[in-house]
């Protein structure tokens, strides 16, 4: 954004005081500082000097103990500089404030190659090289949860005070009661420009799911992904209320997850996986092998925290095996029904935990991997592909850590430098859980066995 234009933007919004500089980290999360707006041009010329470490911390936000030489210091200093979106309003902020995305560079200029955003840029830059341009639509779920208990529980009807005890999918009373709280949604995405599309109420007691709108550039629908969780977020809290994008917060109730439906088009517009019927074309097909052929390796994108993993157990109602199918909700990679004209792939594997720019980047980095190498996929799943003897997902945490760490393609879509980072980061977190013993391992053990 040029000083100029902050300045007019700013001239317009005259009771913003203040701004949030940030960047996304390897978790999903935004980190920076708060600045007095008179900064804001300063920031427009010459960036804002951060530490390369920020994007590498733990999910605690702590530094990552590890010893590679590659691994960026805190004394590494790299410089970060606005996004293409420019300065966007928190419309729900008291007093009101202004959101400052930045993507970072090295001190010597080069783009970082650890920042998530970056890797996610480099995919669509291989893809621009071959004539082609992904157009993404994403869908996000969350749960409401009242705010003061330690522990997730539903929260109560605005309108009727009562708190929410059933999976009331689909419910039009589940929407209403809670349309002051949507309509701020929509309204903040609106001020953002975020595509958000059509709410509905979900599979569990406070669920709820708002679809993007397909755009036709990867880099915007994952910022979308990351300023729609901060809104919702912020939106919760002004109504006295709790959002959470956890993968699965309750054990007993449905997931969260992060679906992700693209297609291609090329320097003509044209959808390449559109054959003019219900197949779809040979590029299709290649793409699809490409997800299936990397979706292991990737699963710690998809599948990024503990909890992750409870979502993708088997039978929960999210993918666990490595498939594909037409108009199958059973498998990892599904081709939805409709208008040939919009033919396009659905990956369902992602948790609403994960970081958007990482789940975009392993989805198009793989599919973008099947068709240089015109790789075939097995054939389409029918019937319950929780039912049939398939390949799986890492199933655990551990696994999908080490999966990622060793996996023959993730340096053909990741820098080194990230592939190392992430591992070191996922590797921390999972020994500070190994060290917790849990209350319900006392129930268990401590006066049994």
């Amino acid at each position: 954004m040029e000083r100029q234009d902050a300045n007019l933007w700013l001239q317009d919004h005259p009771e913003i005081e203040s701004a949030l500089v940030t960047v996304c980290d390897l978790n999903g999360m935004l980190r920076g500082t708060r600045v007095p707006v008179a900064q804001i041009g300063k920031l427009c010329d010459a960036g804002l000097r951060i530490p390369l470490a920020a994007l590498g911390v733990d999910v605690w936000g702590e530094e990552i103990a590890q010893q590679d030489p590659l691994f960026p210091s805190r004394e590494a200093i790299g410089r970060g500089g606005m996004i293409e979106r420019g300065l966007l309003p928190m419309t729900w902020a008291d007093p009101p404030a202004i959101l400052a995305p930045m993507t970072l560079s090295c001190a010597n200029g080069d783009p970082f190659p650890a920042d998530p955003r970056r890797a996610l840029e480099e995919i669509t830059r291989r893809f621009a090289a071959l004539g082609l341009t992904p157009v993404v639509a994403t869908e996000l779920e969350f749960y409401l949860v009242n705010p003061e208990p330690d522990l997730p529980e539903p929260p109560n009807s605005p309108v009727s005070g009562k708190q929410l005890h059933s999976d009331d999918v689909y419910s039009v009373d589940e929407l209403l009661h809670f349309d002051n709280f949507l309509s701020d949604v929509f309204d903040a995405c609106r001020e953002q420009g975020i595509p958000a599309d059509a709410a509905i109420s979900e599979n569990g007691a406070g669920q709820f799911e708002i679809n993007m709108m397909h755009v036709p550039d990867p880099l915007r629908a994952a910022d979308d992904a990351i300023l729609f969780k901060q809104t919702v977020r912020g939106v919760a809290r002004k109504h006295g209320l709790a959002a959470t994008f956890m993968a699965k917060p309750y054990g007993a109730l449905s997931g969260s997850g992060f679906h992700v439906h693209f297609s291609l088009i090329d320097k003509d517009g044209r959808n390449v996986f559109d054959d003019g019927g219900p197949q779809g074309t040979d590029l299709l097909w290649h793409a699809v092998a490409g997800l299936l052929h990397t979706m292991a390796e990737c699963t710690l994108t998809f599948a990024p925290h503990e909890n992750s993993y409870r979502r993708l157990a088997p039978g929960s109602h999210a993918p666990s095996a490595i498939a594909w199918g037409y108009e199958n909700r059973t498998v990892a990679v599904r081709i939805p029904g409709g208008s040939h004209k919009a033919r396009r792939i659905e990956h369902r594997v992602a948790g609403a935990d994960a970081n958007p720019y990482l789940v975009l980047a392993s989805i198009l980095g793989g599919a973008l991997m099947g068709i240089e190498g015109k790789w075939d996929p097995a054939a389409p799943i029918t019937g319950n592909a929780y039912d049939q003897d398939l390949p799986h997902l890492p199933l655990d945490w551990a696994s999908a850590i080490e999966a990622f760490k060793v996996g023959a393609h993730v340096p053909a879509i990741y820098n080194p430098q990230l592939q190392r980072m992430l591992t070191a980061c996922k590797t921390q977190e999972l020994r500070v859980f190994n060290r917790r013993v849990t209350d319900f391992e006392y129930h268990t053990y401590l006066e049994t066995v």
